[in-house]
């Protein structure tokens, strides 16, 4: 069974950067879709980006219209770990991050936008952007 965990989440003033990761431990994660989602206080669950399976092929991202141009998802696959690189952070990006993979193998091109289509998920890591 797969085991997610984030790390790099903090406090950061407006305009600035942080890099969160999610290990992954139990099982390579190469071959499946995964995802961040963000969580503010008071607010739903909120899709980040998405990035597809990388096993021998080109992966595929998206992303939020609210983060498009600032975040950016990739993975280190000799790692086993799934990243998010911010910049430019806002207020409003402050909440708490969760990283998660995909319940089906999924094309190449399979980049799920719905929280329901992931079926593991880590304990999240809180990032607070001050203005």
């Amino acid at each position: 069974q797969v085991q997610l965990a984030e790390s790099g989440g903090g406090l950061v003033q407006a305009g600035g950067s942080l890099r969160l990761a999610c290990a992954a431990s139990g099982r390579s994660i190469s071959n499946t879709a995964m995802g961040w989602f963000r969580q503010a206080p008071g607010k739903e669950r909120e899709f980040v980006t998405a990035i597809s399976r990388s096993d021998g092929y080109t992966s595929f991202v998206q992303y939020a219209d609210s983060v498009k141009g600032r975040f950016t998802i990739f993975r280190d696959n000799g790692k086993n770990t799934l990243y998010l690189q911010m910049n430019s952070l806002e207020p409003e990006d402050t909440a708490v991050y969760y990283c998660a993979l995909a319940r089906a193998y999924g094309s190449s091109s399979y980049t799920p936008r719905v929280s329901g289509e992931y079926d593991t998920w880590g304990l999240g890591t809180q990032v607070t952007v001050s203005s």
